[in-house]
């Protein structure tokens, strides 16, 4: 059987409250746990509050527990939650979009993103790429490499953080030297 947590605000803690609700546009978590908290203090049960809240019980239970434990500020906020890092760096998506403007291997019509992945690995220090990651990145610089005309992203450190300068690259348009020892690398490699 858990724990009841019973939950008595202070007249502060429940204008801060009612402020939170009331000005701009607070986020909607914290909105939902001010929710909870304003009712568990009029002494509604976890169930009516999860119902009129909106929230399931176990939101209303951890909010309460919350509020107990560590006062109305641990109540409200939540701790960060940080993505994992970056698998490609700057220069290596500049390298990625520059592989992706390069003719594709021979036998082949177009750049898939395994191929993509498979080429930047030869290129780089990293010893798997997954396709999802090389998609990922390709969208995000609004790359199409199995198109016939795209836009192209290159890094140029003299313009950072302005280093999204768009090239256009066509099967007609003549590759500069860089790109066409790229591409001869990872023909022969």
């Amino acid at each position: 059987m858990r724990a009841l947590y019973i939950v008595e605000l202070e007249e502060d803690e429940r204008n801060e409250l009612k402020e939170v609700l009331s000005g701009g546009s607070p986020k909607v978590r914290m909105a939902k746990r001010a929710q909870i908290l304003l009712a568990a203090d009029r002494g509604l049960t976890t169930e009516e509050i999860a119902f009129s809240v909106g929230a399931g019980t176990s939101t209303v239970y951890r909010t309460r527990r919350k509020y107990v434990e560590g006062g109305l500020e641990h109540a409200l906020t939540e701790k960060r939650r940080p993505g994992g890092e970056r698998k490609l760096s700057h220069k290596e998506e500049a390298l990625l979009s520059a592989l992706a403007c390069t003719d594709p291997p021979s036998g082949r019509a177009k750049w898939t993103l395994e191929l993509l992945a498979g080429g930047l690995v030869r290129l780089t220090d990293h010893e798997t790429l997954s396709k999802e990651t090389v998609r990922r990145r390709l969208k995000e610089n609004e790359l199409k490499p199995w198109r016939q005309k795209m836009w192209c992203i290159s890094w140029m450190p003299s313009l950072w953080p302005a280093w999204r300068i768009s090239l256009i690259c066509t099967k007609n348009l003549r590759i500069p030297s860089i790109l066409s020892s790229i591409s001869t690398r990872l023909r022969f490699s």
